[in-house]
C-alpha cells in the first residue's frame, strides 16, 4: 500500500532521547528513530502534539465549524498516529471533543494507511489495542451520545467534578465510559487530572492533544515533558471577532516565568516542519 514519503531529518539530538522504541520497519522508514526516557517513578512521561500556522494559530473556526490547521497534511496525520500508538492514554478537553464530535483519538482513526503498523507497535510495547481516550470537563457539559462513547473497541474516561458528574448522570452512561471525579468544583488542575487518571490506570506515557486551555494548565504546572509541534506553511490571521489562540491559552509566562524548550529534532516534509522540544 502506498503511503507518504519519509520525513527528512535536518537535526536530531540522538544521545539525549533515551531508548529507541521498536518501530515496525515501515514506520521506522517513514519517521526515523523515536525514543523516550523511561517514565519517572511517581508520574507518567507526558508529551503533547499540536499543529500551528506560521502566525501561531492553533485553533480557528468558520461558520461554526473547526478548521483543519494542517490542511489535511498526511505527514502530520502520520506523526499524530505514531504518537498515539506509543502512549497509554490520550487526553483532550471537552472543547476539543465538541470541535471534532466524530473523532476517536486512536492511531488508526487519524491515519488508516498505517493501522497495522500502529497495532504492531502497540503489541511490541505491551499496550492495549487502543490508547485510553480521556476527556476532561469540569462542568460535565458533554454529549454522551457522541460516537466515541459507543465505540466498543475504545475504552474512554471522563474526568470531571462532583457537580459535573451530577450533570452527566442526567444522561444514559455508555458501558465503555468511566466517570472519574477529580474534585468537588472546577476548574480542574493538570496535576489533579493526572493523579486521578493514574489512580484508576497506571500509565507510562500520556499524550495531550488539546485544546489550548488544557495545554495552558499543563504548561503552567510544568507537567509537559515534550512538545511535538507541526508548523503548517500558511497564515491564518486574526481579527476582533475571533481570538484564534495558539496552542497555549489563558496563561501568561513571559516576562516573569517564561518556558524555554530544548530542540530535540527537526524534520520536514515539503514546506511543513516537524519540531520536537523537551521542557525542563
Amino acid at each position: 500500500m502506498q503511503t507518504v514519503s519519509p520525513l527528512e531529518t535536518a537535526f536530531e539530538q540522538i544521545e539525549a532521547e533515551g531508548q529507541a522504541l521498536p518501530l515496525p520497519p515501515r514506520l521506522a522508514h517513514l519517521y526515523g528513530r523515536l525514543a523516550f526516557p523511561p517514565a519517572p517513578e511517581k508520574h507518567p512521561y507526558i508529551i503533547s502534539n499540536f499543529v500551528e500556522t506560521l502566525d501561531g494559530v492553533a485553533v480557528a473556526h468558520a461558520n461554526g465549524k473547526s478548521l483543519d490547521i494542517s490542511g489535511g497534511n498526511e505527514h502530520d496525520h502520520m506523526v499524530m498516529g505514531l504518537l498515539r500508538a506509543c502512549v497509554d492514554a490520550v487526553i483532550v478537553g471537552a472543547g476539543t471533543l465538541r470541535d471534532a464530535p466524530e473523532h476517536r483519538w486512536t492511531p488508526d482513526y487519524i491515519y488508516p494507511p498505517l493501522a497495522s503498523e500502529y497495532h504492531q507497535l502497540r503489541q511490541q510495547l505491551g499496550q492495549t489495542t487502543q490508547p485510553l481516550n480521556v476527556i476532561v470537563s469540569s462542568s460535565g457539559n458533554v454529549d454522551l451520545s457522541l460516537p466515541l462513547f459507543h465505540e466498543a473497541t475504545i475504552s474512554s474516561v471522563l474526568i470531571t467534578t462532583a457537580q459535573g458528574k451530577a450533570h452527566l448522570q442526567q444522561q444514559s452512561l455508555p458501558p465503555t465510559l468511566h466517570l472519574l471525579v477529580a474534585s468537588e468544583h472546577g476548574p480542574l488542575q493538570a496535576r489533579t487530572i493526572v493523579e486521578t487518571l493514574s489512580r484508576w490506570q497506571r500509565c507510562q506515557r500520556i499524550l495531550i492533544e488539546g485544546g489550548p486551555q488544557l495545554m495552558g494548565r499543563f504548561m503552567a504546572e510544568q507537567l509537559i515533558d515534550e512538545l511535538f509541534l507541526t508548523l503548517a506553511p500558511q497564515l491564518a490571521g486574526r481579527d476582533a471577532n475571533e481570538s484564534r489562540p495558539g496552542f497555549v491559552a489563558n496563561q501568561l509566562f513571559l516576562p516573569s516565568d517564561p518556558r524555554w524548550g530544548e530542540l530535540l529534532s527537526l524534520k520536514r516534509a515539503g514546506s511543513y516542519l516537524f519540531l520536537r522540544y523537551r521542557f525542563a
